[in-house]
């Protein structure tokens, strides 16, 4: 792993991250922010991105392996890891690992949501 990459990595984090804020919070302010339609906005974008991104590269396009990994590890995982979610997920159905699938989709969602009620709890009693 080259210093090059880490830093191509580095500016494409920074980049997504400050635009999942943005568009968060502009989403916030014009509905009212009483449900997470920013967050959903910006999953589902991000999916549809990086679709968009591995489907470019798989038919015709070849960036650098510097430039790839920029905005598909750099500024998509700091816009959303959704998307890697969902990309990971479509890998296993498209090979026909649809239990497989089935497994990894529920137990992501069912052991973070979890894994954050734990976080919530443990915090808790630190400083109750």
């Amino acid at each position: 792993m080259s210093l090059k990459l880490i830093l191509f990595i580095a500016a494409g984090g920074a980049i997504g991250a400050v635009g999942r804020y943005m568009l968060t919070v502009a989403v916030t302010q014009w509905t009212g922010g009483d449900f997470p339609y920013g967050t959903i906005l910006v999953n589902v974008l991000g999916s549809f991105l990086l679709g968009c991104l591995l489907t470019a590269i798989a038919l015709d396009w070849s960036p650098s392996n510097e430039l790839r990994s920029m905005i598909q590890v750099g500024v998509l995982g700091a816009f959303t890891t959704f998307s890697a979610f969902s990309m990971d997920a479509y890998q296993q159905l498209s090979r026909g690992d649809y239990v497989g699938a089935g497994l990894y989709i529920g137990l992501s969602v069912i052991i973070s949501i979890l894994a954050l009620i734990t976080g919530v709890a443990v915090i808790r009693q630190l400083f109750a």
